[in-house]
Formats: C-alpha cells, sequence, structure tokens
C-alpha cells in the first residue's frame, strides 16, 4: 500500500490505496482524523492492518498549527483554549473546521465514487471527539463510527444534532490507564439515546495498539463489506 499527499478544495490529505487497486471499480472508504497536535500521516499505519486490499483510505490533515515542542509543529481540529482569544472567536473557528471537514467528506466521496453509506469515520483522541460531533448526525454517509481513546466533549452539541433513526454502529475503544470514564460517558449517552454501541476497554494509555485493531479490522470489514468480485 502505497500513501500518496493530495490536495482538496479545504484540506490536504493523504490517500492509501488497496492491493492491486483497479480504478474502474467502486471501493469502500475509510476515513482517518488523527488527535491533536499530529498530523495527516499518523493513522496512515492503521491501512494495512485493518484491510490492504478492501478499502481505499484517505487522512486528511486537521487545519490549525500547534507548537508541541522546540522547533515541532503539528495540527489540531480545535483552537487552543489558552490562545488568548475571545471563546466566541474560539466557537466560531471551531464551526469553520466543522464545515472544512463536511466539505472534505463530500469531496472525497465524489473523487473516489463512493456511495452513500459506503464509508467508515474513524477518529483517534481529538479527531475521535470530531467523529461523534460530525459522524453521529450523518448515518446517511457514514455506514459506522469508531471512536479510539476519546470522548464526547460536549453532549448538547452532539445531542442537538442526532438523527430520529439510530442504529448506526459505532465501536469504541479506550485504555484503562487513559481516564476511561471519558469513554464510559460516552457510552452511557450512546445507550441512552438508543444506540448499541460496541465497547472495548484495554491495559493500555492513550494509544492503538494491536490488541484494539484486532478487534477494529473485524468491526470495520462487517460494517463495510467489500463487494465480490464479478
Amino acid at each position: 500500500m502505497l500513501a500518496q499527499p493530495q490536495s482538496s478544495k479545504s484540506l490536504l490529505y493523504v490517500s492509501v490505496q488497496p492491493d492491486g487497486y483497479d480504478p474502474s471499480r467502486s471501493y469502500p472508504l475509510v476515513i482517518l482524523l488523527h488527535g491533536y497536535g499530529a498530523n495527516m500521516y499518523d493513522l496512515v499505519d492503521l491501512a494495512p492492518a485493518i484491510d490492504a486490499q478492501s478499502y481505499i483510505y484517505v487522512s486528511p490533515n486537521a487545519p490549525i498549527p500547534v507548537l508541541i515542542g522546540e522547533g515541532m509543529m503539528g495540527y489540531s481540529w480545535r483552537p487552543a483554549r489558552d490562545d488568548g482569544g475571545p471563546p466566541e472567536a474560539q466557537e466560531a473557528q471551531a464551526l469553520r473546521v466543522e464545515g472544512m471537514l463536511q466539505e472534505f467528506f463530500a469531496e472525497v466521496m465524489e473523487r473516489y465514487k463512493v456511495a452513500p453509506r459506503r464509508t467508515v469515520l474513524i477518529g483517534f483522541s481529538q479527531g475521535g471527539a470530531m467523529t461523534y460531533n460530525l459522524g453521529l448526525a450523518r448515518p446517511d454517509l457514514f455506514a459506522g463510527l469508531a471512536c479510539l481513546s476519546t470522548g464526547i466533549n460536549n453532549q448538547s452539541l452532539v445531542q442537538s444534532r442526532l438523527p430520529a433513526q439510530r442504529t448506526q454502529p459505532v465501536f469504541i475503544a479506550h485504555g484503562l490507564q487513559d481516564n476511561p470514564d471519558r469513554a464510559r460517558l460516552a457510552r452511557a449517552f450512546l445507550e441512552e439515546a438508543g444506540y448499541k454501541p460496541e465497547y472495548h476497554e484495554y491495559g493500555m494509555g492513550h494509544q492503538i495498539t494491536d490488541a484494539v485493531l484486532a478487534d477494529l479490522a473485524p468491526w470495520v470489514r462487517k460494517v463495510l463489506p467489500m463487494p465480490a468480485l464479478r
């Protein structure tokens, strides 16, 4: 699998095509949202670990640069709370970023000729919070959501966006050494709203381990099966 940098109208991203890619075929799509301070390459290694032959993977770069160390730059999906700006300006910027992501979803689905509900959205940490914020509202686009090492930051916001039908599959994974209450609260919120999330806890910190992938990969293949060759 070869990771290739790309540019959309709204965001830079990296794409990973499956082994033996045939452009005449229609492939399901997996969108990967990285965490705070990382970049579009951070989750690329998940592609072969999930399935090297069945999906196109794309991972966008968050648009807000953040300094994560001396001379080291990362990227964020939300403005920093201590950037000195008024809360109203921070919230307006957060909504602009959400709009950029929504434009990105539409563009890559069109570029790769992906039918509705032939996409899974996977997010880690801050990217997982974005997955809750945007993915739960669009079961017409996303066949399923995977939220890794994260929680729901604003339950009122997410609640206001929930659709009437709440059957969208949701996979939740969190480490026991990484404040698991965030994931447990998200699970309780979803179950109270009528969802039936698949929930996992692991003996790990803030990371994605082989044990997570051993559960995530078959879940993706179940939610997003690859059509048989004709």
